[in-house]
Formats: C-alpha cells, structure tokens, sequence
C-alpha cells in the first residue's frame, strides 16, 4: 500500500494502555481503525466498547494542543508524514515511562495483551489477522522501549506501508530533539490519561 495512511493505526501500545485493564476492551481499541462505521454492532459489547474508545481518544488526540505542538516541531523535517512520526514518538516515550504509568512492566502488560489477542483471535479483523502474529512474535510492544526496537518498527512500516519513511533520520531527529519530544510526549500522556480515567 503506498498511500498515506492514517497516523492512527501506529500508536497501539497508547490504544491498548487507555482500555484499562479489561482484555476485551483492549482487543476493540487494538482493532479500532480495522472497523469501520457501525460494523463494531458486529463485535461483543465490551470489544465494541473498546473500538469506540478508540475513536474518541483518536479524536482528543487530533486535536489536542500539545501533540499539534510536537507535529509543528516534525513538520519542517517530515511533512505530511509528522503524525506518523509523532504517534511512534508517542509510543516510544510511553514505553521508556512505562512504570511511571502502570503497575506491572511493559514486559507483563505485553505479554498477557498478546494472550488476549490470541484468545479472541476469531474477533480479530482480516487484516488485523494477517499481521497479529508476526506483531507477537517480534515483541512489537515491548521493542518500543529502545531506539533500536523503535527503528526496527520504523522498518517495517516502511518496508509493508509507507516506504517514503526513512528510519534513519527519524532515530536521529529523535535524538537530537530527544529532551523537547519527550517533555511534550509526557505532557500529553498526562492530559489524556487525566481525560479518560474516568471513561
């Protein structure tokens, strides 16, 4: 596919994080942009729930200030393809916070989200199906932690979605930007998190 795509399909460790704890509610905002209109009538509640959620935190995040502030920063660099870019920065930082957010490791929360995911694996969208296990069995959750798993994602994404990306620039903008990005990142997580506790 080499048209753009939404920014929104990158950011799964963020969707999975702001379901709580419920393993259904994570799987529909997991799948969230794989199900379009009223198709998520077609899911459990719980799940169709969760694909809901997404929509909504989708929209706080397109129009919060802080993350229209970090794609400012990105687009003199990256164009069109800043809220790609910002969506894996968003990932990334929350991953590197991660106990700063959640009670158990990154390594515990990935590993039982990858149960769920095989448990309700009749659920999952066709297209969802055709990636989740290759997604599994390469950790893609826990690789957001490090720069190294950060770009290794960047790669993929590049190689099966978007090939005008260039892994190697957005490591090194990150690092060069690193102390900004971040400050912005954990502004917004607390702004969303503070937004959605209650939901």
């Amino acid at each position: 596919m080499l048209k753009i795509i939404n920014s929104h399909n990158l950011n799964y460790l963020a969707h999975i994080f702001l379901s709580g704890n419920h393993p259904q509610i994570q799987i529909g905002n997991f799948i969230g942009d794989f199900v379009k209109g009223n198709a998520s009538q077609n899911f459990p509640k719980k799940m169709a729930f969760g694909i809901q959620l997404h929509r909504k935190i989708d929209h706080f995040t397109d129009t919060n200030e802080t993350v229209k502030t970090l794609k400012s920063l990105l687009r003199p660099e990256f164009g069109r393809y800043s809220g790609i870019i910002a969506d894996m920065y968003l990932d990334h930082f929350l991953a590197v916070h991660f106990r700063k957010y959640s009670k158990i490791s990154l390594h515990h929360f990935a590993f039982h989200f990858y149960m769920y995911a095989l448990f309700y694996y009749r659920h999952l969208p066709p297209r969802v199906k055709g990636f989740i296990f290759h997604f599994i069995f390469t950790n893609r959750l826990g690789k957001y932690a490090t720069a190294n798993g950060l770009k290794q994602s960047l790669e993929i994404m590049t190689y099966h979605k978007v090939p005008a990306l260039d892994p190697e620039k957005i490591i090194q903008f990150l690092e060069t930007n690193r102390q900004t990005i971040e400050n912005l990142c954990l502004i917004y997580f607390a702004e969303v998190i503070l937004h959605f506790q209650h939901k």
